[in-house]
């Protein structure tokens, strides 16, 4: 097939890349800079320059593909509403450029949007419309273009990692030294999904090839690992104190992230494994988190 592919020189999306192109299919990647542009030949992929301040300048990339994965996102979460937003707009573009196709959209959520509040673990098949969770704008934006008819499948991410990157985790890190402690708040027996980047390549491919319309994919290897074991390999890695707060504190504390600390994100991926013999193999986010580098880190301090 010829797929669209953007953030295609992105973290998730370089590794998708890989994976397309060893399985056959030919790849043009969103490129917004000449530095993309470059590693994206350099891959073996066609490039598409645009933007996802400008949506209709992905509509020519997807109008001239068999199939559209969307994987870009703004990652600037003191904008996250407005980032989310813009998602929205950018998923539509995508679609209005399919319209009339049978050419399949995956666009990419996050595994919280499968959490209607019903059961303590995020499925496949729950979502709730009015989700305060603002990343529920993306699949807002998928189920409009669904009702237009459009093939639109759903991958929902958790902490997705190696050991350069760890999703969220990331950035309690690199908060932690900023701090020069490592908090949890109480406890810190709330729980994250989690999955091996390799392992979320394999399952966009998967999706592309055997997947649904109208069907939500849980990326997720480890249904949910609790942040209190993560500060521990956190706080010993980079030699700081680990510290409990309290909920009213988390704010202060966290400023942005404080709406992402406590949540509990724990996900199954049972249904997703059964429909498409998806069977992560990758390590887990507890032995990554053991075995980074943390020099770079704190050479920036």
């Amino acid at each position: 097939m010829r797929v669209f592919l953007t953030g295609a020189s992105g973290f998730i999306g370089s590794r998708i890349l890989t994976e397309l192109l060893a399985a056959g299919h030919q790849v043009t990647g969103l490129a917004r800079s000449e530095s993309s542009a470059q590693a994206l030949n350099n891959a073996g992929a066609d490039v598409h320059r645009g933007t996802l301040d400008d949506p209709d300048t992905l509509a020519a990339g997807a109008e001239r593909a068999d199939a559209v994965i969307h994987t870009a996102f703004d990652h600037d979460f003191h904008r996250f509403v407005e980032n989310c937003e813009k998602d929205r707009r950018v998923i539509h573009a995508l679609g209005q450029a399919l319209k009339g196709s049978d050419c399949p959209l995956i666009i990419t959520s996050g595994t919280g949007i499968g959490d209607d509040g019903a059961t303590a673990i995020a499925q496949e098949n729950q979502f709730k419309a009015g989700d305060h969770n603002p990343r529920v704008a993306t699949e807002l934006a998928g189920n409009a273009l669904l009702a237009e008819g459009i093939d639109v499948r759903v991958v929902r991410l958790p902490q997705v990692h190696d050991t350069l990157r760890q999703g969220l985790m990331t950035y309690y890190i690199q908060h932690a030294i900023e701090k020069g402690v490592v908090a949890c708040i109480g406890d810190g027996d709330n729980c994250w999904s989690a999955a091996h980047v390799s392992d979320v390549a394999a399952l966009y491919r998967r999706v592309l090839e055997d997947g649904e319309s109208g069907k939500r994919y849980h990326a997720v290897a480890e249904e949910g690992v609790p942040l209190r074991q993560i500060a521990e390999i956190v706080a010993r890695k980079l030699n700081l104190p680990l510290i409990a707060i309290p909920a009213s504190e988390a704010e202060a504390h966290f400023g942005w992230f404080a709406i992402f600390a406590g949540l509990n994100l724990r996900a199954s991926a049972t249904w997703t494994r059964q429909q498409l013999g998806w069977h992560p193999t990758g390590p887990g986010l507890l032995e990554d988190l053991e075995n980074m580098d943390y020099a770079p880190l704190l050479s920036s301090r």
